[in-house]
């Protein structure tokens, strides 16, 4: 894993400071939640009024809380939205009402495996009400009536995503997701954010090839809602990443597009594999993030997904235990540098013509051999020069020929640049 960095430090304090906000896949949790990133980033955000129709979904009423509690007979609060944004059922319905603890039971949400922590729980779709506690604090409760309060809206309003864009070369783009929809969960998926956000920062320092379009979004619906709202411009996507579960101690997880040998694929297969670290490349399944829906087959976008543990794959997944204390600025370092060492593959990635093809050009007298002397690589970079040479061919890409050689991508890539500059190759 990557040593810690400044960049990680950053990213770890940005963590702490969303984590307190209550998201949800709309209000003003949102709103405050890109506010924040947009400190970080120059955002572009837009507001989707309900009712407005996003492929065969429809965008919801908006949903805000302001206090929710349970309160026993002599008035304190057993249960306490205030404490955590997570005590209460994601979009829960108002309510005010006394009831018995018989009756209250059948809307209260806890983990009997781990009594001390509180789940994560939604009913977006339903109107439904509830709160998520601690197996051992309902334990603990006695019988008797208790005070329910939850005061919230659900109203028309809209739902909020941002964008940022890193121009590049090319009109071609790279599009990185990630979701902006859940309350306090460290990992799932502040961490994402954190990194997408530090990614964007770092690749505006430089001139990349493709332009980097950032999707800060609400999962699942926003992901649509996105796709919906620019279905004229898809053909621009040419390669996407969906970045969640980016911060805990776990092993280097990519899962695969749709397509399965997308660009995308074949990069971070390369890259993790050469980087040696810890990790494991899966299929593409039609569950999980928002690859989902950037890969729906009307779309077909290469777009896969990044993470380190995947989702529901460790016990803090969706609880309280899934807190800043779990993630690690040292893993969000390594997930940050896995991407720009994706990305750094993906924008180098070209095809070449032999512009001299017909036996091998005489290197020496171009100066490409004295250019290598006295290198401790010297062996490796001329056999690069004789690769690309014999591979550029119209047909295969510079990850091809660091794949078909076994040679690092950059010294494929530095020998490209080399027999580019001597006219001896052309894009």
């Amino acid at each position: 894993m990557a040593p810690v960095t400044a960049a990680g430090e950053e990213m770890h304090a940005l963590v702490e400071r969303l984590y307190p906000l209550c998201r949800s896949i709309t209000g003003d949790g949102v709103r405050a939640t890109l506010e924040i990133v947009g400190e970080y980033l120059p955002l572009q955000v837009h507001e989707v009024p309900t009712g407005t129709q996003v492929l065969d979904w429809t965008v919801p009423q908006e949903w805000n809380i302001r206090d929710a509690y349970i309160a026993d007979g002599a008035g304190n609060r057993v249960v306490d939205f205030a404490a955590s944004s997570l005590h209460v059922l994601g979009y829960s319905v108002p309510v005010s009402a006394t009831m018995p603890l018989a009756e209250l039971r059948a809307h209260l949400y806890t983990l009997p495996e781990h009594p001390s922590w509180v789940p994560y729980r939604t009913s977006y779709y339903q109107p439904e009400w509830g709160f998520c506690l601690a197996q051992e604090t309902l334990d603990a409760l006695p019988d008797g009536d208790y005070e329910v309060r939850v005061d919230s809206t659900l109203a028309d309003g809209h739902l909020t995503y941002a964008e940022h864009v890193v121009p590049g070369q090319v009109a071609d783009e790279v599009i990185v997701s990630c979701h902006v929809c859940h309350p306090s969960l460290a990992n799932d998926n502040l961490a994402g954010i954190a990194v997408a956000t530090f990614l964007a920062r770092s690749l505006a320092e430089q001139s990349p090839y493709y332009t980097y379009r950032f999707l800060f979004a609400p999962g699942t619906i926003g992901a649509i809602t996105w796709l919906a709202r620019n279905a004229e411009r898809i053909d621009r996507v040419k390669h996407g990443l969906v970045l969640a579960c980016a911060g805990d101690p776990g092993r280097l997880t990519y899962k695969r597009s749709r397509r399965g040998d997308a660009e995308i694929d074949r990069v971070l297969r390369h890259v993790l594999a050469t980087s040696e670290r810890p990790h494991h490349v899966t299929e593409f399944t039609p569950y999980g993030y928002d690859e989902r829906q950037f890969c729906s087959p009307g779309f077909d976008l290469g777009v896969g997904s990044l993470s380190r543990t995947p989702y529901a794959g460790y016990p803090e997944y969706h609880t309280s235990a899934d807190n800043p204390d779990f993630v690690s600025p040292a893993a969000m370092a390594d997930t940050l540098a896995v991407c720009r060492e994706a990305f750094a593959v993906l924008d180098r990635n070209r095809r070449y013509v032999n512009l001299s093809p017909y036996g091998e050009p005489q290197l020496g007298r171009r100066g490409l051999y004295d250019s290598l002397g006295g290198r401790s690589d010297a062996k490796q970079a001329q056999m690069a020069m004789l690769w690309v040479l014999s591979l550029s061919d119209g047909e295969h890409a510079l990850l091809d020929v660091a794949e078909r050689s076994g040679l690092p991508f950059d010294a494929v890539a530095a020998a490209a640049d080399a027999l580019r500059g001597a006219g001896l190759i052309k894009a």
